[in-house]
């Protein structure tokens, strides 16, 4: 299986599988969907108003350790299937997503 990112000139760009309304936030690895590895991740908030886009955002800012404005959704705002780009150093930050996989 594929990651589920790619290192940019500026960061990361990632593809996410959101699940809002879960029990509690996290992250429960690796799925393929439609031949695309996607990072599995739950967040409590409803898909609401962009209530659940926006605990996404924080959610993967506290576990990747840098500001809530560096993570961006690219597409995909209203779908499950997610891409987002995350501003900053690409080794750190795909240090920070193995982190996240590996629990």
């Amino acid at each position: 299986m594929s990651p589920a990112w790619e290192a940019v000139a500026d960061g990361i760009r990632l593809w996410v599988r959101l699940t809002p309304r879960a029990r509690r936030e996290g992250c429960d690895g690796l799925v393929e969907i439609d031949g695309r590895t996607c990072l599995k991740l739950r967040v409590a908030a409803p898909p609401v108003d962009g209530a659940a886009n926006a605990a996404l955002c924080r959610f993967l800012s506290r576990a990747l350790g840098c500001a809530k404005s560096a993570v961006s959704i690219e597409s995909g705002e209203t779908a499950r299937i997610k891409r987002l780009r995350v501003t900053g150093e690409p080794t750190a930050l795909e240090q920070a997503l193995r982190r996240l996989i590996a629990g």
